[in-house]
């Protein structure tokens, strides 16, 4: 085993993944550079260096992981985010790309000169809450989710990066922001239909079916925030979501039926709708 150089760990790993990665280098670059205790540039840097047995142990058994579909952010407790390194358990969805289009929606709406409130709900890992507290340093924000596990997982993101600005509440999605009003009200909630086969045949069918799953159509979680959120919006304030990306016609309806202005869809970096936000009536 140990006769192995990275080089040559790494094509047999990249290969194996083949079937079950869109990056099985990457992936495999991931696990061996996490297994050493070394950035991947220590990889490129020695390819002929030779692989030793502990840390080969180490990687073998997180590739048969992998091979099995489990995503690499929990084989390896965490996952960047918005140049953020954070924790995630399978308790808390995995924070994707293209939610970094969510932060970006929100950060053009929140002015950095001066305080501004926002609400983060389903916060999950912290992800969007701690990637604003970081541009916003003048922001309040109230940070929700249902879930104590992954509230506590989001409190130790919170500490471990330094970050006291954000106030973390557990209860489901409005609830916990009592009469509170915010100029900003963002969510990434679960919005997959409970008959869509593509949760099970994936790796999502690792992360929590609650923070993915939402009703027979998938718009459940998406009601119930458009309906409660202007309960909880200031004058003028900013409501945006994120959906799937065959929602960029209905989310927007659901906004425009419930008296919301300045409605509009937003598409990620490969032209799939992926937001929609609007704003609440002065």
């Amino acid at each position: 085993m140990n006769a192995i150089t990275f080089r040559e760990w790494l094509a047999e790993a990249a290969g194996q993944l083949a079937q079950v990665s869109a990056s099985p280098r990457l992936d495999a670059e991931l696990l061996l550079a996490a297994a050493l205790g070394r950035p991947r540039s220590h990889l490129h840097a020695w390819p002929e260096r030779v692989l030793e047995l502990e840390p080969a142990a180490r990687f073998a058994a997180w590739l048969d992981r992998r091979r099995a579909g489990e995503p690499v952010a929990y084989i390896l407790g965490r996952r960047e985010f918005w140049s953020l390194e954070l924790e995630v358990t399978p308790d808390t969805l995995i924070p994707r790309p293209e939610t970094e289009l969510l932060v970006e929606l929100a950060l053009e709406r929140l002015p950095a000169n001066r305080p501004v409130t926002v609400a983060d709900l389903g916060t999950g890992s912290g992800a969007i809450a701690l990637a604003l507290a970081v541009e916003r340093p003048q922001a309040r924000i109230i940070a929700t989710d249902q879930s104590f596990a992954a509230l506590a997982v989001a409190r130790r993101n919170a500490r471990r990066l330094n970050i006291s600005r954000v106030e973390f509440r557990q209860g489901d999605w409005c609830a916990p922001l009592a009469s509170e009003r915010f100029e900003l009200i963002i969510a990434n909630p679960p919005y997959v239909a409970a008959d869509d086969p593509r949760w099970r045949e994936s790796q999502l069918r690792f992360e929590p079916a609650a923070a993915l799953i939402s009703g027979a159509d998938g718009l459940d979680a998406l009601r119930a925030i458009i309906a409660a959120a202007p309960e909880h919006l200031a004058p003028d304030g900013w409501l945006l979501l994120e959906h799937g990306y065959d929602q960029g016609e209905t989310v927007p309806a659901l906004l425009q039926e419930r008296g919301f202005g300045e409605v509009s869809d937003y598409q990620d970096a490969a032209g799939l709708s992926r937001s929609s936000g609007g704003r609440w009536p002065g």
